[in-house]
């Protein structure tokens, strides 16, 4: 296995230069970290401690990162008193982050399908902007069962097979020329009224059998969800990738804690989501 990842990873006093709050106690952190800016790629993570007073520290996804500006974005919903002391960590304050770390997605279609749920949405943005001005057509599905960490707006992209009426769109994705969908199950205006699989059916299905050849599956979110977008990729024959979530104690593959059962072409094995993922084949794991 190709371990070169596992060099990326240093330590940085990262000072936060924004914490914005949004509903659902969700948080959008900014941390000016250079070196961990400069080196990290869509799906890989940093180990960021919560609070002096504290010290396991907590994995969270990258959503962002300007080599050039220095500063890095994440995305995190407080779900624990470690998360809770995160969201109360003000602006100059600084915290101690560990990163980047994990395999990070390869994206190798022309017409990516990015599907994030919940806390699983940033990977879907790093991916989308690191592509963006490319050659590549992305198309990109976020759901959340709170409300959405920005406030949607109608996208300007109109897509064959859509449901007419689900025209809520991520704000970022639409200024970068990225078209983007959203579902959830709590009737949020514009929403597609369902499972983010749902959506990501109706768009495969609008397109022609060229077109289909060209897709490639990407997805990060909870447990259940990645099973399902699995799922879907098997019924079109297509490639899929998948980020997991798991909670980890040291995040540098020494504890083990972190480990789920992968199939590998010598049988089942046991692989450590922190450094030999979190991007994993997804037929390897469902």
């Amino acid at each position: 296995m190709d371990k070169t990842h596992r060099s990326t990873i240093l330590v940085e006093e990262a000072e936060i230069v924004g914490q914005e709050a949004f509903a659902g106690e969700q948080y959008v952190m900014r941390v000016m970290a250079p070196g961990c800016a400069a080196r990290a790629r869509p799906g890989q993570f940093a180990h960021l401690t919560v609070d002096p007073q504290r010290p396991m520290r907590r994995p969270i996804s990258i959503m962002r990162a300007s080599p050039s500006g220095g500063w890095v974005d994440f995305l995190y919903k407080v779900v624990g008193d470690g998360t809770r002391l995160l969201a109360a960590r003000q602006t100059g304050e600084r915290v101690s982050l560990l990163g980047p770390i994990g395999v990070p997605f390869e994206v190798k279609d022309k017409r990516p399908l990015l599907i994030g749920g919940g806390v699983g949405m940033p990977p879907m943005v790093f991916i989308a902007e690191s592509i963006k001005g490319t050659d590549r057509q992305p198309f990109v599905v976020l759901g959340s069962e709170v409300p959405f960490p920005f406030a949607p707006r109608p996208s300007q992209f109109l897509l064959p097979g859509i449901p007419e009426g689900v025209i809520a769109a991520m704000p970022l994705l639409e200024d970068w020329g990225v078209p983007s969908r959203l579902a959830s199950l709590q009737g949020y205006a514009g929403c597609h009224h369902g499972y983010v699989t749902d959506l990501g059916r109706c768009w495969l299905d609008g397109l022609s059998s060229q077109q289909l050849a060209e897709v490639g599956v990407y997805a990060c979110g909870p447990h259940p969800m990645l099973e399902a977008v699995v799922d879907l990729a098997r019924d079109y024959g297509l490639p899929v990738q998948v980020s997991l979530e798991e909670f980890m104690a040291c995040a540098v593959g020494g504890c083990a804690g972190c480990v789920v059962e992968v199939n590998t072409p010598e049988g089942p094995a046991m692989k450590r989501v922190c450094v030999d993922g979190p991007v994993f084949d997804g037929y390897s794991v469902f």
